[in-house]
């Protein structure tokens, strides 16, 4: 079988860019495969705020390996991780390398913040020096078998972009496959990173950040080679369910909101219900009812 890291690297090698939409657990990585993405992308926060937790460092390395074995089960799918900043210093890199190519991941993005880390959108990160940063980069890819390493470096907030450039050049010299520039603000930013850069680059396009909104082609055109949207199913799932609780708050049912919910046919098919009965003979298969299919009222 071809490696999720061989896999993701073909698509880098290949004309256009890869779009990565985020995915933070097994059914969400599932409707991702069947909307007809090829490759996700697991976000720390999206994975933190799934826990109620915020993104300030608090995920560990076996909590990620948790995820990121579901959304490889259920969808096969080539995974770009976020491991935030390898989860301390250079053993816990190779550790998280050696943890998470075993898992399946395609890929893995460690960033250039030092701990406790925030979300790269924010403001007033703290940074550990580049050459601390390039010595974990240098561990991941000695570490690695396959699995695509990619630095990403928060430095353009707060040392401005030349330095971010700086800091991205001193990482692709420490053998990463792939720079992620993080929180940039302006088109001419992205345009001067990828002049700057010859190895593929990545784009953030996450909602109310600092990051003006833009296409898979636009971010394309301004020579990026990936572009991950990493929280907005999240922000979607959070928004719903929050309507929902609401809603069931104020009139102690919720047979009014069936034309919102996936029905119970649309759910078994989308994790191949009938697939898995099928391996077992001793099961009888189920029928779907015109209720289950959301035909019929109650």
């Amino acid at each position: 079988m071809v490696s999720a890291a061989a896999r993701l690297k073909a698509m880098w090698d290949a004309p256009g860019i890869v779009r990565l939409p985020g995915a933070y657990n097994g059914m969400t990585a599932l409707q991702a495969k069947r909307a007809g993405f090829e490759a996700c992308y697991m976000s720390g926060a999206a994975m933190s705020a799934s826990m109620g937790l915020p993104d300030l460092g608090f995920l560990g390395k076996a909590d990620v390996e948790f995820f990121l074995r579901q959304v490889v089960r259920a969808s096969d799918l080539p995974a770009v991780v976020d491991a935030d900043t390898g989860y301390g210093g250079v053993l816990n890199v190779i550790d998280a390398v050696r943890t998470f190519e075993d898992a399946g991941a395609a890929a893995i993005h460690i960033e250039d913040q030092s701990l406790p880390k925030k979300c790269g959108h924010l403001n007033d990160k703290n940074l550990i020096e580049a050459e601390e940063m390039a010595s974990k980069i240098a561990a991941a890819v000695a570490a690695r078998r396959e699995l695509l390493i990619i630095a990403r470096t928060d430095a353009a907030a707060s040392e401005g972009l030349d330095a971010a450039i700086a800091r991205a050049k001193l990482y692709v010299e420490a053998g990463a496959d792939a720079i992620f520039p993080e929180a940039l603000t302006t088109r001419e930013m992205f345009e001067a990173f990828a002049q700057a850069i010859d190895v593929p680059l990545l784009a953030n396009m996450t909602e109310f950040g600092r990051t003006p909104h833009m296409s898979g082609s636009e971010f394309e055109q301004l020579g990026f080679k990936m572009v991950i949207w990493p929280v907005s199913a999240f922000r979607v799932a959070a928004k719903a369910q929050e309507n929902l609780y609401a809603h069931l708050k104020a009139h102690d049912r919720l047979d009014g909101l069936l034309d919102h919910m996936q029905t119970r046919a649309e759910l078994y098919d989308t994790i191949r219900y009938d697939e898995f009965e099928n391996l077992d003979k001793t099961l009888k298969k189920t029928v779907l009812t015109e209720v289950m299919r959301g035909r019929a009222g109650h």
